[in-house]
């Protein structure tokens, strides 16, 4: 398994498991690097601090396009692949787009249903879609807009 694809099944464990017990997945990328095994290196923490860094608009881009399906709803393990694809997608460094959207599929074939990787797919592929029409404010992390861009 290539060192990038491990460390987006690293970033996977510690969102899923934060969403699980309902914690930060900043305490839990903490905890985890604290204890060292497996070791935590440097691109599982930036998909992990990028997830939670572009939470409320990754968390809304999927409620909106997942059609039929709430983020309650989904599968854990299925939300927290779709937040590491979008993050991937719309905010992630030389990840080409359709890498991004390959292993979000291949982590649904591996993890999840046997209707996941068409899910996750279809989900990742909309975003795509849309990605050149988002306006240049809603690829910037939440804590560095201006307070007038930020919903109340």
């Amino acid at each position: 398994m290539a060192a990038r694809s491990k460390a987006r099944k690293r970033a996977l464990d510690i969102l899923f498991e934060a969403d699980l017990r309902g914690e930060s997945a900043l305490s839990v990328l903490e905890a985890r690097t604290a204890r060292a095994e497996p070791p935590i290196g440097a691109y599982t923490s930036e998909l992990v601090r990028g997830v939670e860094s572009h939470r409320g608009d990754i968390d809304r881009m999927i409620a909106e396009n997942a059609r039929g399906w709430t983020l309650d709803r989904m599968p854990a393990v299925d939300r927290n692949i779709l937040r590491i694809g979008a993050y991937e997608l719309l905010w992630g460094s030389g990840v080409p787009d359709a890498v991004a959207i390959s292993e979000a599929v291949l982590l649904a074939r591996d993890l999840s249903t046997e209707g996941s990787p068409a899910f996750v797919n279809g989900l990742l592929a909309r975003m795509l879609e849309i990605k050149p029409a988002l306006e240049p404010g809603e690829l910037e992390p939440e804590d560095q807009r201006g307070a007038e861009d930020v919903p109340t």
